[in-house]
């Protein structure tokens, strides 16, 4: 075990309200693409750039394609499985030093891997509802409903089901950005994964952070890193098997 891994393992054993930080690089683990990496989402080739697919203007504008990039895209195989990252976190929080996990990803894996308090900046693939009356079609049912729907996915009334995912041009949900910020202010240890911190508004969230324990694993270097008080250049899931 590395200086750095032991330090982190310290630190943790010294914690008692942590809060975890997460992107895309968390699930990759589980097999499913990231956005901005060589390989990632956004290096692929489409008909439309990834950005204007997944906006809402696209959306309003071009429904049917927009759904069948989000079904084939955004939503992972219904057997996808936490990974060690996903696990370990929620071990942590069963454990009394974990208080929430923030989260850039709209997968699901942390509510899978047993985690309970979850601010899900973007949203998830398991809250649905029409556009038209409201109803809710949330949870692995209500996802089904527009991972086989043929086409655009539609409510018994006739209106749309849309995801409750944060697209390009939607704000991020206010009680939502509220909960985070308080767990992230009042927070003793930060750990930060899986995440560029380009995109904002939810990577200036970070910024309530008042501790000395901000810790930041990702492969590649973000521009917090001179902020951090440890950096830890490995995957994720590796780091957390060793903690």
């Amino acid at each position: 075990m590395n200086e750095a891994i032991q330090t982190l393992k310290k630190w943790i054993e010294e914690s008692s309200r942590i809060v975890f930080f997460g992107g895309a690089g968390v699930s990759t683990e589980s097999g499913i693409k990231d956005f901005r990496s060589v390989d990632g989402l956004y290096h692929m080739k489409f008909k439309y750039p990834p950005e204007t697919m997944l906006s809402h203007s696209f959306y309003e504008s071009h429904t049917e394609e927009f759904y069948d990039f989000y079904r084939n895209q955004l939503m992972p195989p219904e057997d996808i499985e936490p990974n060690t990252a996903h696990l370990r976190l929620a071990e942590l929080e069963r454990e009394g030093k974990l208080t929430a996990v923030v989260t850039q990803n709209v997968d699901g894996l942390h509510e899978k891997a047993g985690s309970k308090r979850i601010y899900n900046l973007h949203g998830s693939i398991y809250e649905n509802r029409c556009v038209r009356c409201g109803k809710r079609f949330d949870g692995l049912e209500g996802a089904r409903k527009i991972r086989f729907a043929e086409g655009v996915p539609l409510c018994d009334c006739g209106g749309i089901i849309k995801p409750d995912v944060v697209l390009y041009e939607e704000g991020l949900d206010q009680s939502v950005i509220e909960g985070a910020v308080k767990a992230i202010s009042g927070a003793d240890m930060l750990i930060i994964g899986g995440t560029s911190l380009t995109v904002y508004p939810a990577a200036g969230l970070i910024r309530y952070y008042r501790g000395n324990r901000l810790v930041l694993i990702n492969r590649d270097e973000t521009p917090y890193d001179r902020e951090a008080d440890l950096v830890i250049r490995e995957p994720i899931g590796q780091v957390f098997a060793q903690v």
